[in-house]
């Protein structure tokens, strides 16, 4: 096990983020248990481990988990659990009581795991008990085909996930992000994000089609996204080949600048604002959470370095320095908890 405790403090020092309590142990406890109260950093990395960052106290661990690989992660604050997609076994891992996990611990052992439904997750989105992953693996194997992708649709309860069903697109998937009842999809290979409407109507198997799809100006391939409070961040991993063409996209007034551009249209980059440059240290920009509280952008930078985890304020624009600049090799996944 690799021991990152106070690897993150370094960063944090020139940084001062807001925090919901002065709890020295970064727990709260509430009705139904345990919860996470100080504001977490969570991330996965292709070797299967699974990082925390208490970003009050830079405190910091490196758990080995169930998966051998794992891509894409999320806190369930319900629950005080970790939803993991593992890549290696194919299947969805729920940990549990995540706020009682320290540097003394070298493990983390899944309480429940789902069938072996996947076959290349990439993300995952949770809307109440409903837990959504992408997929992108091709789905009949044949490279010439159209591009194509899927959703599996879990059903959470209190031991175990049930796959409700599984509905596939008309193009390659990464990123996801719920807002209310829609669903944004990062069309990969693009520079283009894809809405669905009411996505969890969708209850049986199938082919569906997005509500609408737009391209972002400025950015080559988009892989991650996140949407907090009106501001979309979406990420540029360029040449996918380099560990230096990668950018940041941050869209305030996200919905109105989103309805007004009209399917198929382009939002132009002028209505954006770009972190891009040799100091940002951007090369592929895998996966990214913002806290719009804090004004912090959070990424998993897998290519520069051989994976770093980075920082950036929401008020930064061009060739700016991280605020947080930190490796942790094959890093996937990071997730924000407040």
């Amino acid at each position: 096990m690799k021991n990152f405790k106070h690897l993150f403090l370094a960063g944090l020092t020139t940084i001062t983020l807001a925090s919901c309590s002065d709890d020295d142990d970064g727990i709260i406890d509430t009705d139904d248990g345990m919860e996470v109260d100080a504001p977490m950093l969570f991330a996965t990395t292709h070797s299967g481990n699974i990082a925390g960052y208490n970003l009050d106290t830079g405190d910091s661990y490196s758990l080995s988990s169930d998966a051998n690989d794992a891509e894409g992660i999320i806190y369930d604050d319900d629950a005080d659990a970790l939803i993991v997609a593992s890549r290696d076994p194919l299947e969805i891992q729920y940990y549990s009581e995540v706020s009682m996990w320290d540097d003394t611990a070298d493990q983390a052992m899944a309480e429940f795991k789902s069938s072996s439904d996947v076959m290349s997750p990439r993300d995952i989105a949770i809307s109440g008990n409903m837990v959504v992953i992408s997929d992108n693996a091709d789905m009949n194997g044949d490279d010439d085909d159209a591009p194509n992708g899927r959703f599996f649709i879990y059903t959470k309860t209190a031991d175990g996930m049930t796959l409700r069903n599984t509905v596939s697109v008309d193009f390659n998937v990464w990123g996801i992000e719920f807002d209310d009842d829609r669903l944004y999809a990062v069309v990969d290979n693009t520079n283009m994000l894809a809405s669905f409407d009411n996505f969890l109507s969708n209850s049986g198997d199938g082919m569906v089609e997005a509500t609408k799809m737009i391209a972002l100006e400025g950015i080559e391939r988009t892989h991650g996204l996140d949407y907090d409070d009106g501001t979309m961040i979406m990420s540029d991993i360029g040449d996918a080949g380099s560990d230096a063409d990668g950018a940041l996209h941050i869209i305030r007034d996200f919905d109105t600048k989103f309805n007004n551009t009209e399917d198929g249209e382009m939002l132009a980059v002028g209505e954006q604002v770009r972190i891009a440059g040799t100091s940002t240290m951007l090369g592929n920009p895998v996966n990214v959470s913002y806290d719009e509280d804090s004004g912090m952008i959070y990424v998993a930078e897998l290519a520069n370095g051989g994976g770093r985890v980075l920082a950036f304020s929401d008020e930064d624009s061009g060739d700016a320095t991280p605020t947080i600049n930190n490796m942790l090799s094959g890093v996937s996944a990071v997730y924000f908890e407040d």
